[in-house]
């Protein structure tokens, strides 16, 4: 195993006891006061790792983004046949606050909702992340429907709107209302949709 060094450790510390700052707070809402309260680290040991908030927040982003991702494919993988494979995102989103790093929400949904005009780099990444996300499903499908799996008529890149647009819009309204009745709707829904794929 590679050993970090301090540098290396310190930036990673910064990232990691952010995470969950700016997830919740969102990039304008988390002040330098925030950084340095949730690392223990003075704001000159920040700025040391750091050119400015606005790196820390591109990392935390990446960071955030990549444990879910990381999350999702591991899930992904442990299933064999295609429509298990895309059950796995209701099953995940229906009980997101049992997965301690979605408690404070979707990191592209309470990016993309911040950054759209006030930071381009952050909207960028978002904006990258949706995209990938929307292929790796139609990928999924696309799988499914070459192994007999999933009915050769259905649309990949329709699926995979369909079903991030219905994530999406649910976590915003359990975010928004502190309840996840709609939620659990929404996914409920979203299962049954992925259930009728089957051949």
């Amino acid at each position: 195993m590679e050993m970090l060094s301090k540098s290396a450790r310190t930036r990673q510390l910064i990232i990691e006891k952010t995470a969950s700052v700016f997830n919740t707070r969102g990039y304008a809402g988390t002040s330098m006061a925030d950084l340095t309260a949730a690392t223990g680290l003075t704001k000159g040991s920040i700025y040391g790792n750091f050119e400015n908030k606005d790196a820390v927040a591109l990392a935390v982003f990446d960071y955030n983004y990549n444990r879910v991702s990381a999350y999702l494919k591991e899930k992904i993988q442990a299933a064999d046949h295609a429509i298990e494979r895309l059950l796995v995102y209701p099953d995940v989103y229906r009980n997101y606050l049992k997965v301690p790093f979605l408690r404070s929400g979707c990191p592209i949904l309470n990016t993309a909702a911040e950054a759209d005009d006030t930071h381009p780099l952050l909207r960028k990444r978002a904006s990258e992340a949706l995209e990938f996300w929307k292929k790796s499903i139609e990928n999924q499908v696309k799988r499914g429907i070459a192994r007999g799996e999933i009915k050769p008529d259905t649309n990949p890149a329709e699926v995979a709107v369909i079903l991030i647009s219905l994530i999406e819009g649910a976590f915003m309204q359990a975010k928004v209302t502190g309840r996840t009745a709609e939620l659990k709707m929404a996914m409920n829904y979203l299962e049954a949709m992925i259930r009728s794929l089957k051949i």
